[in-house]
């Protein structure tokens, strides 16, 4: 089985891996962990041409956080899961194409990753990776969500 995790640095994410490890796995089960990095426009940084190379140092403090990520992400499924294979990828555009087509490219089984659960207006204007996840993927999605009291 070859599983896809997709993390960003949110306790959504956090409580997917969790939810990974807190499972037995066969040991012939593969796991590649990735993260997207979307794109920085300098436009964004400032209206003023002298900001733009603002953005490749917010770029460069992204990308190092990526890593970051997935380097711990893949620390803590290793240690838990030592006879596994686990592998990282650290992917720049837009997280639901990188996402789906990493499964694609992996042949993944599973793909797993948290939701923010964002409703309403937010939904509509942020939209939501997960669901465009689950209703585009070639291969069993679990999108993991937080317990919330009621």
């Amino acid at each position: 089985m070859q599983v896809l995790i997709a993390v960003d640095n949110s306790e959504y994410s956090k409580e997917a891996i969790d939810s990974v490890l807190n499972r037995p796995w066969s040991t012939n089960a593969k796991f590649l962990v990735i993260t997207v990095i979307e794109p920085v426009y300098p436009e964004y940084v400032s209206f003023h041409a002298n900001y733009g190379h603002l953005s490749q140092e917010v770029f460069q403090e992204i990308s190092k956080s990526a890593n970051a990520l997935v380097t711990e992400t893949v620390n803590r499924l290793k240690q838990s899961l030592p006879n596994n294979e686990v592998k990282s990828l650290v992917l720049e555009g837009f997280a639901k194409e990188e996402i789906l087509q990493s499964a694609k490219e992996y042949n993944a089984d599973l793909i797993i990753l948290g939701s923010h659960g964002r409703k309403g207006i937010n939904k509509f204007l942020l939209g939501s990776v997960s669901e465009a996840v689950a209703s585009h993927s070639p291969c069993s999605v679990e999108i993991v969500k937080i317990k919330k009291p009621i």
